[in-house]
């Protein structure tokens, strides 16, 4: 029997999120994995990067969202996500928004163009990418409880997230016809504990254009690998999003191109990421970060040739993991290729 339902969190952040690159055709960009070693394996992604970070703290979007539901529900938060920050709220829309530090609330007198736009899901807490139609990260907590369950694929569709206005969201006209699936970035055999749980993961703001060997094959290894971690660990808590790295052109030069699908422009990611943090019993947390180009992938390549130092990650994508993570715990193990037991 699946679980019952868990209440929405509402999540509020005042952080703008990241500008995007002109659309163009989609490009590959070279990233080095799974060969560095110990304290030399810090930088594996080759090039400058031109992709401006989100500069979201992941940590701080998650730890509001947990906080947020156990106030709600008179429960203290338990695991490594609730002892995270809580994120400045947005004000209420009938006054200005707050804003940080000293700044001049005259300015936000008409509101403000746009802010970091988080989701609160039954089953993960997502940052929306307006620009891009796509989530810039998604993050969900597996375990066994969220493993089990009857939930059933076959009862669920994709639909259009009406939270996001309808010049920003992707439908499902946009991948009709255009060569990608609907790629999941918080996967739905992921949340088997509850019908809406799984549903949720069908929202177009959790999908990403993705390629279809990828995706059924070297990209599902990956999660199905996900999965079994958590029936091993107290908690795996997985963030997922798109890349968009840059490549060398023929005048020798470094460029962001990536091609969009639709007529809402869709964009499809050059590469993905995945970050496991895997909550032990003994208090050990340990990191495995995973870089895959959007592209056929053999699935005969072990998963480990895919193992990327954080900081690569953090680089490429202006988000931060492990600042936060060591502000937790001072018992935090990295796992990349050279390391791996």
């Amino acid at each position: 029997m699946a679980a019952s339902p868990r209440r929405p969190l509402a999540l509020k952040a005042a952080t703008p999120p990241p500008p995007r690159a002109p659309a163009s055709a989609q490009a590959a960009a070279r990233l080095s994995v799974g060969r560095s070693r110990g304290p030399s394996a810090r930088t594996m992604l080759r090039g400058r990067w031109l992709l401006p970070g989100a500069s979201l703290a992941l940590g701080a979007g998650l730890g509001a969202a947990l906080t947020a539901r156990r106030r709600a529900e008179g429960r203290e938060a338990e695991g490594l996500l609730g002892r995270l920050p809580v994120l400045p709220a947005v004000a209420a829309a009938a006054g200005p928004p707050a804003l940080p530090g000293s700044g001049r609330t005259e300015l936000t007198k008409y509101g403000l163009p746009g802010l970091a736009q988080l989701r609160s899901r039954e089953s993960y807490v997502l940052c929306y990418d307006p620009r891009s139609r796509s989530a810039l990260w998604v993050i969900e907590q597996l375990n066994r409880e969220t493993l089990s369950g009857t939930s059933d694929r076959a009862a669920c569709d994709f639909q259009e997230d009406d939270s996001v206005h309808e010049y920003h969201r992707a439908t499902n006209a946009d991948y009709r016809g255009s060569g990608f699936d609907r790629g999941h970035l918080a996967a739905a055999a992921n949340h088997k504990w509850s019908q809406k749980a799984m549903r949720d993961t069908f929202y177009l703001s959790n999908i990403a254009p993705q390629d279809p060997h990828l995706n059924q094959n070297a990209w599902n290894n990956l999660e199905k690998y996900s999965r079994s971690l958590a029936k091993n660990n107290k908690n795996v808590y997985v963030c997922t999003g798109p890349l968009y790295l840059p490549r060398m052109e023929a005048d020798g030069k470094m460029y962001v191109k990536y091609q969009v699908i639709g007529k809402n422009n869709v964009a499809v990611p050059t590469h993905f990421f995945k970050v496991l943090i895997l909550e032990k019993e003994s208090g050990e947390i340990e990191l495995r970060s995973y870089v895959m180009p959007n592209s056929p992938v053999d699935e005969k390549i072990p998963l480990e040739r895919f193992l990327v130092p954080i900081e690569s990650i953090e680089r490429a994508s202006g988000l931060l993991f492990v600042p936060n993570i060591l502000k937790r715990t001072g018992n935090l193990k990295a796992i990349t290729a050279g390391n791996k037991r």
